[in-house]
């Protein structure tokens, strides 16, 4: 037998319907076809999906268990999203809620090269929590968005990013942009000795974040933001496949645009293309995330996986610092914390500000979890 590929899908139903309605998903995931056309008997004994079990969530809600072949994705990003939930994502009933990573999975895909442990190596921060910031909003020229990292990075932050939003745009173009900000996140690097790093958002077409990448190199750069579901899963495993000096932290700009678990996609997805971090938002901001799936988030973005390095998670948006004691006692030291809007609300004050951030974040006591 061929390895297999083990997917979970959340499926609302009538409980006489369910079991039909699973086998129909296994189907169309696999052959979509009536499985009486098929008179190979190594295509219906290997390629057709086969359910291997039905959970009662209750509330009309199942959780069925579908064994794909694993051979069918082509072993590439874009095929796996196909095989995983092409045409199912149609059908407004079914949630594609978890991904199994087989040993056979974790070998065809790159998973973090760096991971956890790496990220915190760049900074130098041992075991500790790590920090990050946010450069907004779009709209300013490069100057105004590297004199605005300067005064961040002051403060000692572990890494600051580019706003998602700030791509290829007349006002800050890519090149302009990322040169001058990171002159000026070296400059204060100089100052406070400390190692913040600064991350260009990568944006385009594959040729665009190809030129982007070679950019942020040729000015000393080594860890990236990008969006995978904005310029594609192939496009994003190209890059990390294509850059091994380069980390990648996961920007989740459209990942609400279809039916995908966010635990399954941020965390397990991600990953294992290739992200060192992941961002998500975290409970009690601006979105609607509740605890547990925060929980899970991290949970199946750290999970031991033979072969793939563990990600690390970065709750965000709408965090402040006065909620930071309760962000680490939810995920321990295992995060970085993503404070943006908080930190530029206090304008002239904003390097103390940052430096606030970091020394409540180096202080804490909070154990790491295991």
């Amino acid at each position: 037998m061929t390895p297999k590929l083990h997917v979970h899908y959340d499926i609302r139903s009538d409980a006489s319907a369910i079991e039909e309605r699973a086998r129909t998903i296994a189907i169309e995931q696999s052959v979509e076809m009536p499985l009486e056309a098929i008179d190979d008997p190594k295509v219906r004994a290997e390629i057709v999906g086969r359910v291997e079990d039905v959970q009662d969530l209750g509330a009309g809600l199942f959780r069925a268990t579908i064994a794909l072949d694993l051979e069918t994705t082509g072993l590439e990003s874009g095929q796996l999203l196909n095989v995983l939930f092409g045409n199912v994502s149609i059908h407004d009933d079914v949630t594609l809620a978890a991904i199994t990573v087989s040993s056979e999975l974790a070998k065809a895909f790159p998973g973090p090269r760096f991971g956890s442990d790496g990220l915190r190596a760049r900074v130098a921060a041992g075991r500790r929590a790590l920090t990050c910031t946010a450069l907004k909003p779009q709209g300013l020229p490069p100057d105004r968005l590297a004199t605005l990292a300067r005064t961040l990075a002051l403060g000692g932050l572990d890494y600051i990013k580019d706003d998602h939003n700030l791509a290829d745009q007349r006002h800050a173009p890519f090149a302009a942009r990322v040169k001058a900000i990171s002159a000026a996140v070296e400059t204060a690097r100089r100052e406070t000795g400390r190692a913040t790093r600064y991350l260009p958002s990568l944006s385009g077409n594959l040729d665009s974040l190809r030129r982007q990448v070679k950019i942020a190199r040729d000015c000393g750069l080594d860890t990236l933001l990008i969006a995978p579901m904005i310029v594609g899963l192939p496009s994003f495993e190209t890059l990390v496949r294509d850059n091994p000096g380069m980390a990648f932290i996961a920007h989740p700009a459209m990942a609400g645009a279809s039916r995908i678990a966010p635990p399954a996609l941020l965390g397990t997805l991600f990953r294992l293309l290739g992200a060192d971090a992941v961002i998500f938002p975290n409970l009690g901001g601006r979105f609607g995330y509740t605890r547990e799936t925060c929980r899970a988030i991290a949970d199946a973005a750290s999970a031991r996986i033979a072969g793939i390095k563990p990600a690390l998670p970065v709750p965000a948006g709408g965090m402040t610092l006065r909620r930071v004691p309760e962000i680490l006692s939810f995920y321990g030291n295992d995060a970085m914390l993503l404070i943006g809007g908080d930190l530029l609300l206090a304008g002239p004050a904003m390097t103390a500000a940052a430096r606030a951030f970091q020394s409540a974040v180096e202080k804490a006591t909070c154990t790491v979890r295991t």
